[in-house]
């Protein structure tokens, strides 16, 4: 099933504008998958009815990035999406984030381990493909696959990833690049 056939409704929504500054995250409140037409639950003003924006949608299994045009639905605002727009997890953009999230478990095998206290992260950037997070240094390792969870504008959001990189920036935080496992959010 590909992507623009997914229901988005209820999904975690990034709206960035057309140069890939932030305008703000929110949830798709409506989506029309015949007009290939969303709605949130808040439009940024900067939108303006006729301007193009990039959108990265936290749909399962994958997130899906798409470009749209702010149109006009009567009192509201929407984005009609552009068709053909699902990038390639290869070389996907990446879009700069600031939100707090948490991991609660490690995944060995097929079966989660909680953490005895979530670990808090903070969010850099995300894509299609991954996620790079602040943590404390030597938190993860290289390999090391997780559960994480994110609430934003009062959705949550689960996603299992695992560590392909780190990056130890000073004595107390690393950076931490991770890629989305896909297929993978179901564990016991």
């Amino acid at each position: 099933m590909s992507a623009l056939s997914s229901d988005f409704t209820g999904c975690v929504i990034f709206i960035y504008d057309a140069q890939g500054s932030e305008l703000c995250s929110t949830i798709v409140t409506q989506y029309d998958r015949t007009a290939l037409r969303i709605e949130v639950a808040d439009t940024p003003r900067e939108l303006t009815v006729g301007s193009i924006c990039k959108l990265l949608i936290l749909s399962s299994p994958a997130p899906c990035e798409y470009e749209g045009r702010v149109v006009a639905t009567g009192t509201k605002k929407a984005v009609a999406m552009f068709r053909g727009q699902v990038k390639e997890n290869r070389g996907a953009a990446r879009y700069k984030v600031s939100f707090p999230a948490y991991i609660e478990n490690l995944i060995c095998g097929a079966r989660a381990c909680p953490l005895y206290a979530p670990l808090e992260i903070t969010c850099i950037n995300i894509s299609q493909s991954g996620i790079r997070f602040k943590a404390p240094v030597n938190a993860l390792l290289d390999g090391d696959r997780f559960q994480m969870r994110m609430k934003i504008s009062g959705s949550e959001k689960l996603l299992i990833a695992d560590v392909v990189a780190h990056i130890d920036k000073d004595s107390e935080t690393s950076e931490y690049g991770c890629r989305f496992l896909i297929g993978s959010e179901r564990v016991v």
